[in-house]
């Protein structure tokens, strides 16, 4: 197979802000994969949380040039056997070895990874840490379109989480609403905010506090009024073993555990321990987005909403401007160039 790869920007169409940064931009590396003269392809994109910048990932695609085998299926084995290859670059390469590989057997990814029959699946919109005025006005005009899921960002202050929330529910009354402090509250911050809203009907409330302390994240759930969901504590199978009696819930992000193979490992934990899944995502294109649609039909929850934050979206294929994501049904991964 030949390898190569194109750097390109995508700009947000609204900055977004999550407890610990603001966002407007980032920085895209489409992967592609050729042989035979089918192309599979995949997106990685920078990120300083997983501390992966453009200059990073382009020197670990260079090292794997030489090492990718003839095959997709035997690339795939030596892509996982490399514990170096950092998550975000092995998920982009995964997608583009999946996609390849639904090339040449003329199915869809989603049958590859255990989903025979895929359904059309509404997607959360995340609204980041805003005023409640603000907040409410974006709540209103993504319920009017027809999302009927929409993901909460916490962890500035949480007076204003709780008018905030309060502010989306009556805005938008029949949507589920996913709380998302991204781990800034302390265990007793966390009960007692959510003590607050148990007005509230929440759907789930995600990483309320930082990664690391299962005991911590333990005794919030017991005191919480919806299921509780690990995210940052949740990249391995390892990490979801221990979460035993922590939370009701694991988010998959491929760019965190390192794309389909290892998500689908993570799947099977999570099942053996009682789990649900939901699926994330960091902000990318389509392209990066679509490998995880396709493993929609495993998951409760799909927060899989990146490619719909940007002013411009290079690739389509997977839907959801409406709430809904929908895939074409072509083979591979089934996104094209817009």
């Amino acid at each position: 197979m030949k390898l190569r790869w194109e750097v390109y920007g995508l700009e947000l169409a609204t900055p977004l802000r999550i407890s610990r940064s603001v966002m407007s931009r980032r920085d895209a590396v489409r992967v592609v994969l050729s042989r035979d003269g089918q192309h599979g392809h995949g997106e990685v994109v920078t990120s300083t949380y997983y501390r992966l910048d453009v200059p990073a990932i382009t020197s670990v695609l260079e090292r794997l040039r030489p090492v990718l085998a003839d095959t997709p299926e035997a690339a795939l084995d030596v892509l996982h056997a490399d514990s170096a290859v950092p998550a975000g670059v092995r998920a982009a390469v995964d997608a583009a070895l999946h996609d390849l590989l639904g090339l040449r057997r003329d199915v869809p990814v989603h049958r590859l990874v255990g989903v025979e029959e895929w359904q059309a699946t509404p997607t959360a919109y995340t609204i980041g840490i805003t005023t409640p005025d603000d907040a409410a006005a974006q709540a209103d005009a993504l319920a009017a379109r027809g999302f009927s899921v929409l993901k909460v960002k916490a962890g500035a202050d949480p007076d204003r989480d709780v008018a905030t929330v309060f502010a989306v529910r009556a805005a938008a009354p029949d949507a589920r609403l996913v709380l998302d402090p991204n781990g800034a509250w302390s265990p007793d911050l966390a009960v007692r905010t959510l003590e607050r809203l148990s007005g509230v009907a929440l759907d789930a409330v995600e990483q309320p506090i930082p990664p690391g302390n299962p005991d911590a994240l333990a005794w919030v759930r017991e005191r919480c009024p919806a299921p509780l969901i690990a995210d940052e504590d949740a990249a391995t199978v390892a990490d979801v073993r221990k979460l035993a009696g922590a939370v009701d819930g694991v988010n998959i992000k491929l760019a965190k555990c390192g794309g389909l193979r290892p998500a689908l490992d993570i799947v099977s934990a999570a099942r053996a321990g009682g789990f649900d899944v939901m699926l994330g995502c960091l902000v990318a294109s389509s392209l990066g987005i679509a490998p995880a649609v396709h493993l929609a039909g495993h998951a409760r929850w799909a927060d899989l909403d990146g490619h719909l934050l940007l002013a411009h979206d290079p690739w389509s294929g997977i839907g959801g401007e409406d709430g809904t994501l929908r895939l074409s049904g072509a083979p591979g991964l089934g996104v094209v160039p817009r």
